[in-house]
């Protein structure tokens, strides 16, 4: 359990205002209210967008990958949650 991380998918924009150690707020089906995260890797690269994400709205073509780690929750690997940025 101490080693499930949040994995989401953010476009330059986004990419530049984030950096390791910010809180993100995160939210999941039969979670707690007002759960966070702690962004804990931000990736170098860019790369294309993944086949599946499970958010609304369209999706830039280079995407980077950032990592965070759930505070307060209990979480199953693959399980799908929304995350709220800053």
């Amino acid at each position: 359990p101490q080693n499930v991380k949040v994995r989401f998918f953010v476009p330059e924009q986004t990419r530049a205002k984030l950096s390791v150690g910010q809180h993100v707020a995160m939210r999941c089906d039969g979670c707690a209210d007002g759960l966070k995260a702690r962004i804990s890797f931000i990736a170098a690269d860019a790369e294309f967008t993944p086949p599946v994400i499970y958010s609304v709205g369209s999706r830039e073509k280079l995407v980077w990958m950032v990592e965070a780690v759930p505070e307060g929750a209990t979480l199953s690997p693959g399980q799908p949650v929304d995350v709220t940025l800053p």
